[in-house]
C-alpha cells in the first residue's frame, strides 16, 4: 500500500499574495537615500572646515612671518621703521582698523625701552636690557584681496635684541 504524500507546494493563489515585500523594499530605499544625503552634507562640513583651517592657518604664518623677518632686521641691525611713543599703541583696534583696508600685510615696530624711558640694563646682563627690547606686531590676510579674504591674523610678540 503506497499512499503518496501529498507535499505542499509554497506557491499561492494571487488572490491571497499582499505584496508586502514590495512595501519593505520601497522602505529600505528611502532610508538608504536618506543615508546618502545625510553622508553628502557630513563630507561637505568637513571639507569647508579643512579650507577654513587652511585659510587660518596661510594668513596665521604669513603674519608670523613678516614678524620674524622684522626680528631679523632689528637683530642685524638693518634699519626700519620705528614707531614714535607719542600715542599708545592697542593692537587689536589697529588690527580692526585694517580688516576693511586694502593692505595685506602689515608690521609695526616699537622699541619698549625708549616708551617707557627705562633704557638701564637689568641685572648686569647687557643683553637684557631695556633697550633691547621691541614690540612686534604683524598683520596679514589669506587672500590678496579684501573680498576673497575669508581669515585675518594678527600676532603681537616681545623680541628681546641680542
Amino acid at each position: 500500500m503506497n499512499q503518496s504524500r501529498r507535499t505542499r507546494s509554497s506557491f499561492r493563489p494571487p488572490s491571497s499574495q499582499h505584496g508586502a515585500v514590495l512595501y519593505v523594499a520601497l522602505i529600505m530605499l528611502v532610508l538608504l537615500a536618506l543615508i546618502g544625503i545625510v553622508g553628502m552634507q557630513v563630507a561637505t562640513l568637513q571639507e569647508r572646515m579643512s579650507a577654513n583651517y587652511v585659510a587660518a592657518n596661510v594668513a596665521f604664518q604669513a603674519a608670523e612671518s613678516e614678524v620674524r623677518a622684522r626680528e631679523l632686521e632689528i637683530a642685524s641691525n638693518v634699519p626700519f621703521p620705528n614707531e614714535a611713543c607719542t600715542t599708545p599703541f592697542d593692537p587689536t583696534a589697529w588690527a580692526q582698523a585694517l580688516v576693511d583696508g586694502t593692505q595685506v600685510q602689515v608690521v609695526r615696530t616699537r622699541n619698549i625701552g625708549i616708551c617707557t624711558g627705562e633704557c638701564s640694563a637689568m641685572g648686569g646682563d647687557t643683553s637684557e636690557s631695556l633697550c633691547n627690547l621691541y614690540r612686534t606686531t604683524g598683520f596679514s590676510r589669506d587672500q590678496d584681496s579684501v573680498a576673497a579674504s575669508s581669515s585675518l591674523a594678527a600676532i603681537d610678540t616681545i623680541f628681546i635684541k641680542p
